[in-house]
């Protein structure tokens, strides 16, 4: 049977024609958040199972409560299986005057530095990613006629919106859906030159709540220094969250929230992440997180609290002379370690009960949440991941943790027991959620060959 080389050299042979595969993936505007695009939702599902036939996988696409799930499998009798994850939902696009180009028209284009990539909205997050491990199947069948390890691909259409029809699915369907080892291309590297494999995973909780004064909007004239502002409420309730020093004053927020291993965190601190280096590319220089942690410290295993949105009162143009009735905010939470969302979650509750002044009340969203996610340091796919990853990239791959959340990873562990690889080739300035998103050519194509080698070493 044919190596690994004659696989990784079909693979630089067929770049331009899979470069043409994902444009047309690309193309589908699957914004799964609204439901003006549930049609182009079903259209990408129907696109991936289409694909996944063409790879000689045995694909379907099932109905959720939202948008469907492809699933697609070999079933060879090969001595493993891995569990494949990625999404074919998208972010809006909003707002669409700051795009260079058409969110759903794929432009490759060749920068000023010399290095060319491919825009579009999903060109990074998740579409061309989940295209490399695509890709590297179609050269390993084609070259090998087989695949080394049987595979269970699964593509939702709600990732982008917190996945709320997944774990029902999951859990109908979990023997269908058991494997060795899950594998997630949905992360970055640690730069151009370095890939990394994220081994934790920060937890989420959002929530919202809005504080309601007066029955109804009131003359600022005639009220105001009388009646209670709920904005002003809301803002002191938020503001009181975060003391001087950047910790989280909710009562019992860090009772479960554990150190990480001092050989960790000096690994992490020698990897020499700046706050230059960070937050000046977004045209940030200071760490604004927990004064006594580094940087990498606050971005990657510590809890956080971040207020996502703050609306009330008047929002036209002009002025409207009102003490508004309600003002609300959504917050999340990302969560480490052993911290249980639903703990915080009454926590939370409790806080901002506890500084409601009189005249006001409160009424809460609803809190959905997920547990942080750890992959053991001294699991053998981890080490098999590691090594293919030096050989292609000819640097030694970083294990890091993420301050992100991707909830079915935990769902994984916790409902098919079985770990997650997250092996992403996304870069910190491919505009992931923002106007351009981008996805660098060298990226797209060496996650390829990446999979080949990983996939290799996993049999």
């Amino acid at each position: 049977m044919a190596g690994v080389d004659e696989v990784l050299n079909a693979v630089d042979a067929g770049l331009d024609a899979s470069l043409a595969r994902l444009s047309d993936f690309l193309r589908i505007p699957s914004i799964s958040t609204d439901p003006a695009y549930a049609a182009a939702c079903r259209q990408a599902a129907d696109f991936a199972a289409e694909a996944l036939t063409g790879l000689g996988l045995a694909a379907t696409v099932r109905e959720t409560a939202g948008h469907p799930v492809v699933i697609g499998r070999t079933d060879t009798g090969a001595a493993r299986r891995v569990l494949f994850y990625g999404h074919y939902d998208v972010q809006p696009v909003d707002p669409l005057d700051l795009w260079d180009s058409p969110p759903f028209e794929p432009r490759i284009a060749t920068g000023t530095d010399g290095k060319t990539r491919i825009y579009a909205r999903g060109a990074c997050d998740d579409k061309g990613q989940v295209s490399t491990f695509l890709e590297a199947l179609r050269a390993l069948k084609t070259v090998q006629g087989k695949l080394p390890v049987d595979v269970t691909v699964l593509l939702e259409g709600e990732e982008e919106c917190g996945s709320p029809s997944l774990p029902a699915f999951l859990a109908a369907n979990a023997e269908e859906l058991k494997a060795d080892v899950a594998l997630v291309c949905d992360t970055g590297m640690w730069d151009p030159q370095t890939p990394a494999i994220t081994t934790s995973l920060r937890g989420i909780l959002h929530t919202e709540f809005t504080i309601t004064g007066a029955d109804r909007d009131l003359h600022s004239g005639l009220f105001g220094g009388a009646a209670r502002n709920p904005i002003h409420v809301l803002a002191r309730i938020l503001a009181a969250v975060h003391d001087d020093t950047g910790h989280i004053t909710i009562p019992g927020f860090y009772d479960d929230v554990a150190e990480m291993p001092q050989a960790v965190r000096d690994a992490w601190n020698a990897l020499g992440l700046t706050p230059e280096a960070f937050l000046g590319p977004v045209g940030l220089s200071v760490a604004a997180g927990e004064s006594d942690r580094s940087l990498i410290e606050q971005i990657q295993s510590r809890p956080t609290f971040e207020v996502n949105g703050i609306y009330g009162g008047y929002q036209g143009q002009g002025s409207k002379t009102i003490i508004p009735s309600t003002a609300t905010a959504k917050v999340t939470m990302r969560l480490v370690a052993n911290q249980d969302p639903a703990k915080i979650a009454a926590a939370f509750k409790d806080f901002v009960q506890a500084r409601l002044p009189a005249d006001c009340k409160v009424t809460f969203g609803k809190s959905e949440g997920s547990r942080a996610v750890l992959v053991p340091p001294d699991s053998p796919d981890l080490a098999k991941a590691r090594t293919a990853l030096q050989a292609e990239w000819g640097t030694t791959p970083v294990a890091i943790g993420s301050g992100g959340s991707i909830p079915i990873v935990g769902q994984f562990k916790n409902v098919l027991g079985m770990d997650t690889l997250l092996i992403g080739f996304g870069l910190d300035d491919d505009r992931v959620h923002s106007p351009n998103e981008k996805y660098d050519l060298t990226c797209f194509h060496k996650g390829t060959r990446s999979w080949v080698r990983v996939l290799s070493a996993l049999a």
